[in-house]
């Protein structure tokens, strides 16, 4: 799945899925790595569309604001 098509839920249902495999000891060491590489990498894109819908969603606020006034 390309990085830029996968949505947020997407990513943080890997994270999910991740978490589990790691919990339940169900993924092997030659794998942790790859798996805990692979998080910090959803972990990132989960933040920068959280900061990407926080930031245009105070624009909207802003615009509400300015629209009143």
């Amino acid at each position: 799945m390309m990085e830029q098509t996968l949505t947020y839920d997407k990513a943080y249902e890997e994270l999910e899925a991740i978490a589990k495999d790691i919990e339940n000891e169900s993924i092997s060491v030659d794998e942790l790595a790859v798996k805990v590489k692979r998080a910090a990498e959803l972990i990132h894109i989960c933040e920068v569309k959280l900061k990407n819908a926080e930031t245009e969603v105070n624009n909207i606020i802003n615009q509400i604001d300015t629209d009143k006034a």
